[in-house]
């Protein structure tokens, strides 16, 4: 028995601070693609904006780029779907994939896998939608009875 409770005491928290080490480092890509595609903006300002960007969403986005981030998480639902996807490590917000930036672009290469090609792609639309819309600040940390 205290064999078993060393092992939980031990293992249950390595386990925890593995998955916060991939899930930061999958956000970090996504705020990477944000940066190339929009030079000097700091990609942390989308995190809680609207009702979609961030954790979870509903109701209506209040406006383009908050649609992105609707449109983000239905392609991340999506992803979730490709039977390459189905193993937790290969979940999008812990995913690692490769992409390139170049003069504002990203591009997902071919060398990524079929669940890394998924979830670059859903990273790399929504890039380049939030530098297509304005971004209005009264919309960050909005209550959610706005939703």
């Amino acid at each position: 028995m205290k064999r078993i409770l060393t092992y939980i005491l031990y293992s249950v928290p390595l386990l925890l601070l593995l998955i916060l080490l991939l899930v930061i480092g999958a956000v970090w890509q996504f705020a990477e693609m944000i940066s190339c595609a929009q030079p000097g903006v700091n990609p942390l300002a989308y995190n809680e904006y609207g009702c979609y960007c961030g954790l979870g969403g509903s109701g209506t986005p209040v406006d383009d780029v908050d649609r992105c981030c609707q449109v983000h998480d239905n392609c991340y639902s999506q992803t979730m779907k490709i039977p390459e996807c189905e193993g937790i490590f290969d979940l999008p917000y812990v995913i690692d994939y490769n992409f390139s930036c170049s003069n504002k672009q990203v591009y997902c290469p071919a060398t990524n896998n079929k669940c890394q090609a998924a979830v670059c792609e859903c990273d790399r639309v929504a890039a380049h939608c939030f530098a297509r819309y304005n971004y209005n600040s009264e919309y960050k940390n909005l209550d959610s009875k706005y939703c």
